[in-house]
């Protein structure tokens, strides 16, 4: 085998799925992923830190959110800027549906899996409640848009993975923030009985 392996970490990705999915995450080595892919052991390393990064990747994600919340236009409100930011990601989750469903199969088995999930969601937050300060969002304000935004992502991406209809990705993450706007508009009666108050 030689020293240039075109595609390795797509390959033990793709490896590391396909066992994780049949023995388990807990049940599979990193000696089984790089055999699996046809790759050494050293050859994995070079590529991820642990098996569980094999899932989470590196910090692109959130510097390709953070960068999209800087070019948002400088009149467009925080949380609208966060949500284009998230809604630029359709096209990226799009080609890669069946990967994100298989994955997401594995993490829901596995507790660790899931805490390490939500410590990549809150990285994206952070991410981008970072880009909103630099844009001038004051304190809790970019905390609350970067933090909220995330949630409808979050809700939009498991309505995305189930959904029959093959709906975009975007479409689910704008009927989310719909949705959160409803559930936090004020009645427009008990408006009037604050004022009067």
């Amino acid at each position: 085998m030689g020293r240039w392996e075109p595609d390795a970490r797509g390959r033990l990705e793709q490896a590391a799925l396909e066992l994780y999915l049949e023995r388990g995450f807990d049940q599979t080595t990193v000696a089984e992923i790089a055999s699996h892919a046809g790759l050494t052991e050293r050859t994995f390393f070079r590529h991820f830190l642990d098996k569980r990064e094999v899932l989470f990747g590196g910090g692109a994600l959130a510097e390709g959110l953070a960068a999209a919340v800087d070019a948002a236009p400088e009149a467009q409100p925080p949380l609208d800027a966060v949500i284009a930011a998230l809604e630029s990601l359709s096209d990226f989750f799009e080609e890669r549906h069946a990967h994100a469903r298989r994955r997401q199969e594995v993490i829901a088995a596995n507790a660790s899996l899931q805490e390490r999930e939500l410590i990549k969601l809150a990285s994206l937050s952070t991410a981008m409640a970072g880009a909103l300060r630099r844009r001038g969002v004051t304190e809790p304000a970019a905390s609350l848009a970067a933090e909220t935004g995330v949630a409808v992502f979050k809700v939009a991406f498991e309505r995305w993975l189930d959904d029959a209809r093959q709906r975009n990705l975007a479409q689910h993450i704008r009927e989310s923030l719909d949705e959160l706007r409803t559930v936090t508009a004020v009645p427009s009666a008990a408006r009037r009985s604050k004022k009067r108050a």
